[in-house]
């Protein structure tokens, strides 16, 4: 599932716990995998498929209705039309050209003398 701290219920002493992974290493100081165990008793487990994990993990603040949804910035198709995405677009660690109009622009900015750059990724 990951690192971080996971919700589960303990099967040997059969209360809500966390879950602990701890990796294991050989000598070579290579790691050769996880021990899982609970955080209450300690109890190991043999892999992940013996673990009775509750939900995800995370705590239930707000109520599928109530979650926030994703902003729209940009009508569609208008972020398709960035200079990050147009042909004359050049990029150095330094400064973001524009070779069209040989100034200096933003990935964000847009023109009205825009082309499409071969595989940009974009919508």
């Amino acid at each position: 599932m990951g690192a971080g701290k996971t919700a589960i219920r303990c099967g040997a002493c059969g209360k809500e716990s966390w879950l602990v992974r701890k990796a294991q290493y050989d000598e070579g100081f290579r790691k050769t995998g996880e021990r899982l165990s609970c955080a209450l008793c300690g109890h190991v487990f043999a892999g992940e498929d013996e673990v009775d994990f509750l939900g995800d993990g995370r705590p239930k603040v707000f109520r599928p209705d109530e979650l926030p949804h994703p902003a729209k910035v940009f009508e569609e198709g208008k972020n398709a039309q960035m200079c990050r995405y147009c042909a004359e677009y050049v990029v150095n660690p330094f400064w973001q050209r524009c070779g069209l109009h040989r100034r200096e622009v933003e990935a964000t900015d847009t023109c009205g003398r825009f082309r499409r750059r071969e595989g940009s990724g974009s919508q």
